[in-house]
């Protein structure tokens, strides 16, 4: 693939940085003069992607706690000057039951990552956008977040909310100008069909015309798109990369 360097001198954020999606995003952004950053909680992983290449920086981070978050966004304020771009690609699926069924614990730790991470890492890297008047953030939604997918109501419903998070902070910032944006992914499969049974696995491939699941590279291609300069009259946008699955 031939580079560019349309990310030269921006700094970029990656959660769930060191794997899948995110990884392919960090790659991506490196391969264009970018400084990726990454955050995850595998310090192993992180550690390979930056001896390969695919990021410049990182740091185990939990996005569920609010503080490591804020302390992670400083450290790169006062290491690397600014934030330019945050991509929030951390998530889990939770468990494949019908909701009667969903344990509640399991329900809560769902929405700490997916919704309350977001929220954390969205609101903890922002001001440094908007005190540099320039800023791209992107979000890693689901198609299931506009559909719903049965056995699937956690998740389902948790990245609902990342959308309507995401149009909402887009307009917040639209004028400092900061874009805010997501992407809503049929199945990409990644290390995270792992958490899912193969029933649920076989149903979501069944719902995508194109037969096929998602590639990382695909997302990235978009992804990165909404992460660049190019991006500056769209925010608080939904971006479908579904192979035909999405419906509206």
């Amino acid at each position: 693939m031939a580079t560019s360097n349309r990310f030269s001198g921006r700094k970029a954020v990656i959660t769930g940085g060191a794997a899948g999606i995110g990884l392919a995003i960090a790659n991506r952004i490196a391969n264009e003069g970018g400084t990726p950053i990454i955050w995850d909680r595998d310090a192993e992983a992180i550690e390979k992607a930056i001896s390969s290449g695919a990021a410049a920086d990182g740091a185990v981070v939990d996005v569920t706690d609010r503080d490591a978050v804020d302390k992670a966004a400083a450290g790169i304020g006062a290491t690397h000057g600014t934030i330019d771009i945050l991509v929030c690609s951390a998530g889990i699926t939770g468990p494949n039951k019908p909701l009667i069924d969903y344990p509640a614990d399991e329900w809560r730790k769902v929405f700490d990552v997916n919704v309350h991470g977001v929220f954390n890492c969205n609101a903890a890297c922002a001001p440094y956008m908007v005190k540099n008047g320039y800023g791209r953030i992107v979000n890693i939604a689901s198609v299931a977040g506009k559909e719903g997918n049965p056995n699937a109501s956690a998740y389902s419903a948790s990245k609902a909310a990342v959308i309507g998070l995401t149009k909402s902070l887009g307009k917040e910032l639209a004028k400092h100008p900061v874009t805010v944006n997501c992407v809503t992914p049929a199945a990409v499969k990644t290390a995270i069909f792992d958490q899912m049974t193969q029933e649920h696995i076989d149903f979501m491939l069944s719902k995508i015309p194109m037969g096929r699941f998602g590639k990382v590279e695909e997302i990235a291609s978009l992804v990165t798109w909404l992460a660049s300069e190019e991006c500056s009259f769209t925010t608080a946008g939904v971006f479908d990369i579904s192979g035909g699955r999405a419906t509206y």
